[in-house]
């Protein structure tokens, strides 16, 4: 039996999106586009539902664990740029990975009383660790638990949302105190970032009954009940809260805005719900992470150790597990998370790019896959603008990466002799049919 139907991928697919969204983007998108920031999330969401349709439609021809790896060497070929793409996309959930975990062991830290580097390094490196364990059990646990712990947090933050919309303040969210417009688009970049996680539906087709249906009602579904939880949630924080103490408390705005309403009962409960959807996004992403090394590996851009199986997974998880730990105990993650958006902004484009070079095979509309490719750089272009004036430093980092990166994918070829090869070259009848 297939351990994904169309709500268990559904549901890790929002594992996956809330949770670095909604608690570590609101207090960040808010401080540019204030009180309009909603607007944010609804062209953020736009531009995800675009992305997923063509992501959908890549997963639905080119069945593969690698998920964007895989179709990055179906749409350019074998070669260094292709290459190139898939270790920087890897690497950019793997920072990512990082950032959440330590919002969790900021919120776990918090929840505590506690506030040393000491004790929300613990935190976080627990609960990397707990879920790697959980993800090297099995593709049917992660599904199971991801299902239990979704419902959870919800429910609490339907829960927040509801009653804290009763009591907005009109004043906080009056069109008078609005910024310019432009900051709302600048936002955008943010806000798409907080829906990334719904890539990771397409990884787990291998495990998905019938694919060819479950696939495009999974990912509408995540992305649309994110979308809906994102503005209302945007607007209860934003209504609740003057813009400069969403600023002052950018790390943990939602919790913070649950006090107004609840108390510091609720300022508990919300971080409770943060770190439970902090750890479920880490929990999603594992699982794809895992696989993309897996798939890294068998086209020999990564070491052969990725291979490995270790009971019903592989030995690419604990390397990435062990890659993400140095991170969260010795760098600052804020700017490098903003390097990550980036990049993976950069290779959805390039993603969908090459998809309407072969959009005859996967039959997908042209103007989405279009339109999808042109939000993915528009974003980009936006955010870099942003930056541009704001920390011209996230612009070299970005460049850097991208470098050293391609670098190497130069190296890994020379030394090891080996070329990346398609995972896919034939397409089973249950995926065509």
């Amino acid at each position: 039996m297939k351990a994904f139907n169309t709500f268990s991928a559904a549901m890790l697919g929002i594992g996956s999106m809330v949770g670095a969204g909604i608690f570590i983007v609101i207090g960040e998108a808010g401080s540019i586009a204030g009180n309009i920031v909603w607007l944010s999330f609804v062209l953020g969401g736009i531009a995800a539902l675009l992305s997923g349709y063509s992501l959908a439609k890549l997963a639905i021809r080119f069945p593969s664990r690698g998920g964007i790896i895989e179709y990055i060497t179906q749409e350019y070929k074998e070669n260094i740029f292709s290459g190139g793409l898939s270790i920087m996309f890897y690497f950019a959930q793997i920072i990512a990975l990082a950032a959440v975990a330590k919002s969790f062991g900021e919120y776990g830290a918090r929840l505590f009383g506690y506030e040393s580097k000491f004790i929300i390094n613990t935190f976080a490196v627990g609960i990397v660790v707990v879920f790697t364990i959980i993800n090297l059990i099995g593709a049917s646990i992660v599904a199971k638990s991801e299902n239990i712990i979704v419902i959870l947090k919800l429910t609490i933050l339907t829960t927040f949302t509801i009653s804290a919309l009763f009591f907005i303040n009109p004043e906080y969210l009056s069109l008078k105190d609005m910024p310019p417009i432009s900051n709302m688009f600048f936002a955008i970049g943010l806000t798409f970032f907080a829906y990334q996680g719904f890539s990771v539906i397409t990884n787990t087709i291998e495990d998905m009954e019938n694919p060819k249906k479950t696939m495009l009602k999974a990912m509408f579904l995540a992305i649309s009940i994110v979308m809906v939880l994102y503005v209302l949630t945007s607007l209860a924080v934003l209504g609740n809260l003057p813009l400069d103490e969403v600023i002052k408390a950018k790390d943990y705005a939602l919790a913070k805005a649950a006090e107004p309403v609840f108390g510091n009962l609720g300022f508990k409960i919300m971080a409770i719900a943060a770190l439970i959807s902090t750890a479920s996004a880490i929990n999603a992403t594992l699982y794809s992470t895992a696989e993309i090394s897996y798939t890294l590996a068998k086209k020999g851009e990564l070491p052969k150790i990725y291979e490995y199986n270790i009971f019903n997974s592989n030995e690419g998880l604990i390397i990435s597990a062990l890659i993400i730990i140095p991170m969260i105990l010795f760098f600052n993650l804020s700017e490098i998370t903003t390097v990550a958006a980036l990049s993976v902004l950069i290779i959805q484009g390039f993603v969908h790019l090459g998809h309407l070079f072969i959009i005859k095979k996967t039959d997908a509309n042209k103007t989405f896959v279009f339109l999808a490719m042109f939000s993915m750089f528009g974003i980009t272009a936006l955010t870099l603008i942003y930056n541009y004036m704001t920390d011209k430093n996230i612009i070299y980092y970005l460049f850097l990466a991208f470098v050293i990166c391609f670098i190497l994918e130069i190296l890994l070829r020379l030394i090891s002799k080996r070329t990346i090869k398609k995972q896919i070259k034939n397409i089973t009848s249950e995926f065509i049919k």
